[in-house]
């Protein structure tokens, strides 16, 4: 295996490929943290880039989230606790307002950092069997620090929220569908083939109108109908007379499939 804590990788169709490389356990190591920001902000940059997959390797565990063992390093280098955290908030909130689609695959443990990572993604797959999800930093006299416990209490309300971090529950795959923790139930064995494949469906539609729908629709839940419907004529304004609106009107004249992002 290779010593590099992140494997990267660009394809073709617009899609990249982030996986922790610590398999089984996919530790969320101090250098895995470094690499992710240095990562996040290259497909951030890169226009080739329209889509990307959160994964780990292997088939064991998407991650048991940090690397408790490095913590008073990472205190140390960052030189205080709210720094320390400040770099992990910072680096998923990029992932999540950048503009661009992420789909994160869960599998076996995906716990603390391993479930707060996924909360920040645009498109949460798991598992059908084998996936324990859960925040149980509880466990440990702790609290989630990434910000697992507000992203969890937007994604599937306040009371579940609580349910899982007060009794550090870890749920299955079909449990985190039903309270909505996550968009796709798939069997293990096809779980990340079809995570690629709903990033190439994602990195195919036209980028400005799936970047501008992501900005509108952020924090949604907590904005007025007002809010929502500037957001949305604003994002009408910029796409107007692209070469993608072009595109598509021409394309359901035609009665064909449009084909975006050629500009």
């Amino acid at each position: 295996m290779s010593e590099e804590p992140l494997l990267y990788t660009k394809h073709d169709n617009g899609v990249a490929v982030i996986s922790c490389n610590d398999d089984p356990l996919n530790r969320m190591s101090l250098e895995y943290v470094d690499r992710l920001c240095e990562v996040v902000e290259d497909i951030a940059a890169d226009d080739a880039v329209r889509s990307f997959v959160v994964t780990a390797e292997g088939t064991t565990n998407f991650s048991v989230g940090m690397n408790l063992k490095q913590m008073g390093e990472g205190l140390e280098r960052a030189g205080s606790r709210d720094a320390f955290f400040d770099q992990r908030l910072d680096v998923i909130s990029r992932i999540e307002t950048m503009g661009k689609p992420s789909v994160a695959t869960l599998f076996g443990y995906c716990l603390g950092g391993g479930l707060e990572l996924p909360l920040g993604c645009t498109f949460r797959l798991a598992a059908a069997e084998g996936a324990q999800i859960g925040l149980p930093e509880l466990d440990l006299g702790a609290v989630p620090a990434w910000g697992g416990s507000a992203r969890l209490a937007k994604t599937v309300g306040r009371n579940h929220a609580l349910d899982m971090i007060l009794r550090s529950k870890k749920i299955s795959g079909p449990e985190a569908l039903a309270i909505g923790l996550v968009h796709e139930v798939w069997p293990l064995d096809e779980l990340h083939d079809r995570a690629f494949a709903l990033a190439a469906e994602l990195a195919a539609q036209p980028r400005l109108a799936v970047a501008g729908m992501i900005h509108a629709l952020h924090d949604a839940e907590h904005k007025t109908l007002e809010e929502l419907l500037a957001a949305e004529r604003e994002v009408v304004h910029q796409t107007a007379g692209t070469p993608d609106a072009t595109e598509g009107m021409l394309a359901f004249l035609e009665k064909r499939a449009p084909v975006f992002n050629q500009d």
